[in-house]
């Protein structure tokens, strides 16, 4: 049955591998989705298989965890890495490097967000399942 969507908006933070909310089977492909951006054995709990809100939840802490280590390895790189004996083009590579992951995991947790706020709706209208 294809729900309405009622507050939730597609933004273009919206993942593409997940369907929109209220089309059919969209919260597996959500749930699949969002198990790809947590350990390999969080995806295997009851719990997070069966409450997909409880696994959304999860993944924000995860990839917000996430960026706080790029963060620190990038604000750590140019006094860490030389003492490592990294020459200097290996430093700048690095340093790009964290910092394009810095980007793509805040996007990454915006999409996330949307995700988690698109189930809570679902779930909250339905007293949770």
């Amino acid at each position: 049955m294809i729900m309405p969507l009622t507050t939730t908006r597609i933004s273009t933070d919206w993942p593409c591998q997940v369907k929109t909310p209220g089309s059919y089977d969209w919260e597996r492909s959500a749930a699949k989705w969002l198990r790809e951006l947590v350990p390999a054995r969080y995806g295997s709990y009851p719990a997070l298989i069966r409450h997909p809100v409880l696994l959304a939840r999860h993944a924000q802490i995860q990839v917000q965890q996430e960026i706080r280590v790029a963060r620190t390895a990038l604000q750590t790189a140019r006094a860490d890495l030389p003492r490592l004996g990294m020459p200097e083009s290996v430093i700048e590579h690095t340093i790009k490097l964290y910092a394009a992951e810095l980007l793509q995991l805040q996007h990454i947790a915006r999409s996330v967000r949307a995700v988690s706020e698109a189930l809570v709706e679902r779930h909250g209208a339905h007293g949770g399942r």
